[in-house]
């Protein structure tokens, strides 16, 4: 009789109030000064894209509407400006859930999100520049690299609640 060892573990549904005060977390990171650099990554667009992928019956395109809007306000741009950058990026996500899901890996994943962090960091720059006539800092573009670097960071710190604790034949060593 042979046993198989399996080295996933299940994940528990996400809390409602956890989702939400990581939301709440990311958005205050958004508010602090150094959001203000700009090769500083957007912290909300990560957490708002895992629970995209994660849980999108509670995460979507409206909640990323809404979110963006107060990243607006809270920075003084351009009305819409992070809201259409969030509503891409979410839109991005949900299209690719499966074949994102299918990597385990979070910097497998973080490669396969480079495209639309760079396309987010492109649209906003370019919103930016219809608003202002300034286009920005080349340095905008170090921040999509920054997001996929923290993307494995904040998928494990995410998925660590939902966890389901090893049972004590799991802890055995063989």
């Amino acid at each position: 009789m042979s046993s198989i060892h399996r080295t996933e573990q299940i994940l528990r549904p996400a809390r409602p109030v956890f989702i939400a005060a990581s939301l709440l977390a990311a958005l205050c990171l958004q508010a602090l000064p150094m959001g203000q650099v700009p090769w500083f990554p957007d912290v909300l667009l990560l957490v708002l894209c895992f629970w995209a992928l994660h849980q999108p019956q509670r995460v979507g395109i409206g909640m990323a509407f809404v979110l963006g809007v107060a990243v607006d306000v809270l920075h003084a741009s351009l009305l819409g400006q992070h809201a259409l950058a969030y509503i891409v990026a979410v839109f991005w996500v949900q299209a690719a859930q499966n074949r994102l899901l299918w990597y385990q890996g979070g910097m497998q994943q973080a490669i396969l999100l480079l495209l639309p962090f760079f396309v987010v960091s492109f649209l906003q720059a370019c919103l930016g520049w219809l608003s202002s006539r300034i286009w920005p800092s080349s340095l905008v573009f170090l921040a999509p690299l920054l997001q996929a670097l923290l993307w494995p960071l904040v998928r494990r710190w995410l998925l660590a609640p939902q966890l389901s604790p090893l049972t004590e034949k799991e802890r055995r060593p063989l």
